[in-house]
């Protein structure tokens, strides 16, 4: 804690006492008089200084404060350090990811007011898959035509299906047209919730590829070798190896 010192007035006092009780029983009529006195009234308040000396006090808080205020500067600037060694994305990925979130957080608000708990299971796999995806391209930025379809069309239709949903389930009228609607939005769903998992399945396919060519790779490397429980053709009856040049 910070320490503030709070002097005594009382010494002060005693001196201006002292110089009025003396003034009334000497009289101060020369400077000898007037020189004697100041010396008794230091005598005074010294006197008075050890009777009423200073307080220390501590302040709360003061010390707290400084140590925080280099901490917010040093995570401040690791913050900016940071984020001035990310690479500045492209105005595209910048548009996918605001995108996202207005599409994430209108899921969201749809999955609040819709009571069917089916309904509401389903669209929350949606906003875990729509953020896979576009979480896909942001770290590769090269995979955004394989989602433009998705982006344009498939997610906004989306949200227009649960929207009308919501709104006519709000009514509270079980009528033929309204009944039918809600019913064709709930089955069509299934579809949905399929074709989003298909969209981000298909983002691995070139990952998926070069992983299937390494293993082939690999496994046809091994059986050359006679390093894999198959004996290759190439295998001495000893049990050594013939390698081929």
């Amino acid at each position: 804690m910070a320490k503030h010192v709070k002097r005594s007035v009382l010494p002060i006092y005693l001196v201006g006492f002292f110089w009025l009780g003396y003034a009334l029983l000497f009289s101060l009529r020369s400077a000898g008089q007037y020189l004697l006195c100041a010396a008794l009234s230091g005598v005074v308040f010294v006197l008075g200084k050890a009777l009423f000396p200073d307080r220390l006090y501590d302040l709360p808080g003061a010390p707290e404060q400084a140590k925080q205020e280099p901490a917010k500067d040093t995570k401040e600037k690791v913050q900016a350090k940071a984020e001035s060694r990310q690479p500045a994305l492209s105005p595209e990925v910048a548009a996918l990811i605001k995108e996202r979130d207005r599409a994430v957080s209108e899921m969201r608000r749809l999955n609040d007011n819709i009571p069917d708990p089916r309904l509401s299971q389903q669209i929350d796999h949606l906003e875990e898959v729509t953020g896979k995806i576009v979480d896909q391209v942001v770290s590769q930025p090269k995979k955004l035509p394989q989602i433009r379809r998705f982006m344009d069309y498939y997610l906004p239709t989306t949200l227009k299906l649960l929207n009308a949903y919501d709104r006519m389930d709000s009514t509270g009228i079980a009528g033929d047209n309204i009944t039918a609607t809600k019913d064709k939005v709930s089955a069509m769903m299934d579809t949905i919730v399929h074709a989003f998992d298909r969209q981000l399945d298909a983002l691995f396919g070139e990952e998926a590829l070069d992983i299937s060519t390494d293993i082939t790779v690999m496994e046809n490397l091994l059986a050359r070798e006679g390093l894999t429980q198959d004996k290759p053709s190439g295998q001495n009856p000893d049990g050594g190896v013939e390698l081929h040049l």
